[in-house]
């Protein structure tokens, strides 16, 4: 096996897809090759997206009050970190959220809720928000509100819902160690039921929950299979008052190496430099736009992100552009 990250990225790109042993050569590039291995997974990006970011912006529309026992969340049932609790937020203040994302030159809105799945009003109340909010901006929503049914999605659907966001968060054979109140399968029906309703599925993992090198390819390899649109990469950023607290196994290298993983088993798909971002890449953040093609702004749920300024003059600096371009004639 070579290690000839550009010859990589040219097979790729023609089509091939890298074995486990590569996978996991890419986990455990020596720092003297990053560079190189960056370039072969910007090569990918390039071909795909160029030089331009997307940008996403959060609103936390039900603040902790969580049934669920996920191991790394500061809305939990486990967690006792001292986060915002409050019910649904109401039509208005989702319509304030989609001004303040717009003024933030963010193409893609995203309503996220805390929950093990929504109820009828709170799919309700998305529903008549992102009708008036496709009238007045040019923004993508994405909805993030935990396990769907059918009926749910096609309502969500009907309304222009674009995209639903639903983690896998980790690999099936971890998935018990991070949480027991959910199986690893309802996540994964979830972003099948998303599908089947013609809403672009989301979906994602999270990295630095003690899991193995071979756990973060299989994630990369199940969301190849699951034929995710958008993938957000997180760094666990380990919250006091949460059964992970204290867990601290990343560094910028190896999450830029997570994120090259990415981009070769998914080429073409979006990759998202998601929570965690600031705390675990640190001043690497900008290499991580070389594999990667989309951002948070603004803050995450529970945690504070970097100033969106900053992130506009990091993308500046490195000679991308914000893609403004969001939707199509089609979706608008």
């Amino acid at each position: 096996m070579t290690n000839d990250w550009f010859l990589m990225a040219d097979r790729v790109l023609a089509g091939e897809e890298i074995s486990d042993d590569e996978a996991l050569a890419i986990l455990n590039c020596p720092a003297d090759e990053l560079l190189l291995l960056l370039h072969g997974s910007y090569n990918i990006r390039r071909h795909y997206y160029g030089n331009k970011v997307k940008l996403n912006m959060i609103i936390n529309a039900k603040s902790g009050l969580c049934p669920e026992n996920c191991g790394y969340c500061a809305q939990s049932s486990l967690s006792t970190a001292p986060v915002d609790k409050y019910t649904f937020i109401n039509r208005m203040s989702l319509l304030r959220g989609a001004e303040q994302a717009d003024k933030l030159n963010a193409g893609t809105y995203c309503i996220v809720a805390s929950g093990r799945g929504p109820s009828k009003r709170e799919v309700d109340t998305v529903s008549s928000a992102v009708k008036e909010i496709k009238d007045k901006y040019n923004l993508k929503v994405c909805a993030c509100m935990g396990i769907l049914k059918p009926k749910q999605a096609l309502q969500l659907k009907d309304a222009g819902v674009d995209r639903y966001n639903h983690n896998i968060n980790t690999s099936k054979t971890h998935h018990s160690n991070i949480t027991t109140s959910h199986t690893y399968d309802d996540r994964v029906s979830t972003v099948n039921t998303v599908k089947e309703a013609a809403i672009s599925p989301c979906s994602g993992v999270i990295v630095g929950m003690k899991e193995t090198k071979e756990d973060v390819i299989n994630m990369a390899r199940t969301l190849k299979v699951l034929d995710a649109d958008s993938i957000p990469v997180n760094f666990l950023h380990a919250i006091d008052g949460t059964p992970l607290e204290g867990t601290n196994e990343l560094y910028p290298n190896y999450c830029l190496k997570v994120l090259a993983l990415f981009r070769y088993i998914n080429p073409t798909k979006e990759i998202r430099i998601s929570g965690g971002r600031e705390v675990n890449l640190r001043s690497m953040q900008p290499f991580g736009l070389y594999p990667a093609n989309s951002i948070f702004v603004g803050d995450y749920l529970t945690t504070v992100g970097q100033e969106t300024t900053a992130d506009h003059k990091m993308i500046e600096d490195l000679g991308f552009e914000i893609d403004y371009c969001q939707l199509s004639e089609e979706q608008m």
